[in-house]
């Protein structure tokens, strides 16, 4: 790739006139460490797996008790209840 080493990285310098070039020649899942005065500021990770897409109704059946009087209005909040 180099005459660096991943694992020490690379200086910012040569990061920023190379990164292209570094990106691509990649293994799928490789990351590199960016560098400056021998200590890492920055570090090049592979992008997140996107997660599937939310599919409606996917919990239905999850549910196992839902008190009777869940829907019931509260009683702390009786005063701001209309008296129709």
């Amino acid at each position: 790739m180099s005459e660096f080493d991943l694992m020490t990285g690379f200086p910012i310098q040569y990061a920023q006139a190379n990164l292209p070039g570094l990106v691509h020649q990649l293994a799928p899942g490789d990351e590199f460490v960016i560098t400056e005065n021998g200590q890492p500021v920055a570090r090049i990770l592979p992008p997140r797996p996107q997660s599937a897409a939310r599919q409606l109704g996917s919990l239905k059946g999850t549910v196992l008790h839902m008190a009777p009087d869940f829907d019931a209005p509260l009683e702390q909040f009786r005063d701001y209840r209309s008296t129709q």
